[in-house]
């Protein structure tokens, strides 16, 4: 009964965020997966992230468990010319794995973008970056119990009549977007981004019947804003907001971060923020969660600790209820000796 339980209660989720993709309240802590360009949009020559996510651990055995890792490097090809160009390339990786039943969604992917600087002074740059990856889904049947596998009495011992698919399959993914940013002062910046992701709409059913639409991933557009303010000599804030939108559902993430440096030379700084995201599905608009973060910087490394404190009915069944999210980020050779966070 364990079993089925937990097997109703995935397909009720999964019912209610049909063709939802994998998200990270510190979406900012891993820009490759929401918008391609962003990959070498920072100051330095690399920069290695990762993110851990752990879902509803109260209200689950297992809890939704999601992490990416993610390489990318910048070349600038442009320190003899006027305006300084650049190019970028990075390799990101994601798993989402639904403990209990054993789903689990694995991607690899190979990102590029170009950085088209708009002035001669650099202040202003306009990236478009495309994303190719490969997706890898699969799920154990052997943790699934089924009605006719009831022997009457206290077991699911019989064998089952279900007709089963195939339980792993794979298939190409697709994302493309444009961003751009500007730098009027040394300590403020602005950025805009759009991407586009599953452009390709690949089948991401089990069943992997061609020509039904429900078989498919809903193309996602991202759209993402964002700004630096210093206030005062050891401070800055960074307002963001991420609207997401995939076939009917919406999620929006709007907050804001404190840096406040603890050290003379700016090598280090504490984080703060809050976070609000309403998110509208088919019962309409409404507050999903409400995040809290902490992040310690030191040099060139930033830890990120975040929760999220979820209030919508799915998540009232256990105690625990919400998210919690670690992330690491490194830049390498960074040229911003003011503030370590990348633009974005």
């Amino acid at each position: 009964m364990k079993h089925i339980s937990l097997f109703i209660f995935f397909f009720l989720v999964t019912a209610t965020c049909f063709a939802q993709d994998k998200h990270f309240s510190q979406f900012y802590a891993s820009p490759i997966t929401v918008n391609p360009a962003l990959s070498g949009a920072f100051d330095g020559k690399y920069r290695v992230g990762m993110v851990y996510r752990d879902q509803w651990r109260g209200a689950l055995d297992n809890p939704f468990v999601t992490f990416a890792a993610s390489l990318d490097l910048r070349f600038d090809i442009g320190k003899r010319r006027v305006f300084r160009d650049a190019v970028s390339g990075g390799i990101v990786f994601f798993t989402d794995r639904v403990g209990g039943i054993d789903f689990n969604t694995n991607q690899m992917a190979l990102v590029g973008a170009y950085h088209k600087a708009l002035d001669r002074r650099s202040t202003q740059y306009l990236s478009a970056g495309i994303k190719l990856g490969f997706t890898q889904r699969n799920l154990n049947f052997e943790q699934l119990s089924f009605h006719d596998q009831f022997n009457g009495v206290d077991a699911f011992s019989n064998p089952t009549g279900e007709d089963l698919s195939a339980n792993n399959f794979s298939y190409v993914d697709m994302a493309t977007g444009i961003y751009y940013t500007i730098t009027p002062a040394r300590q403020t910046s602005y950025y805009a981004g759009v991407a586009l992701h599953h452009f390709n709409v690949p089948n991401a059913s089990f069943s992997q019947e061609e020509g039904d639409p429900k078989n498919t991933l809903y193309m996602k557009t991202i759209v993402h804003l964002g700004a630096r303010f210093p206030i005062g000599e050891d401070k800055q804030i960074f307002p963001r907001v991420m609207m997401s939108s995939q076939g009917p559902h919406l999620q929006l993430d709007a907050g804001m971060n404190l840096r406040m440096a603890l050290s003379d030379y700016n090598s280090m700084a504490l984080h703060i923020g809050a976070w609000l995201r309403p998110v509208k599905n088919t019962s309409g608009m409404n507050l999903d969660a409400i995040i809290a973060m902490v992040g310690v910087e030191m040099k060139n490394v930033l830890f990120g600790l975040s929760y999220d404190s979820n209030i919508n009915s799915i998540a009232n069944y256990g105690k625990m209820h919400g998210a919690f999210e670690l992330s690491i980020m490194y830049l390498g050779e960074y040229e911003n000796e003011t503030i370590l966070c990348p633009t974005f």
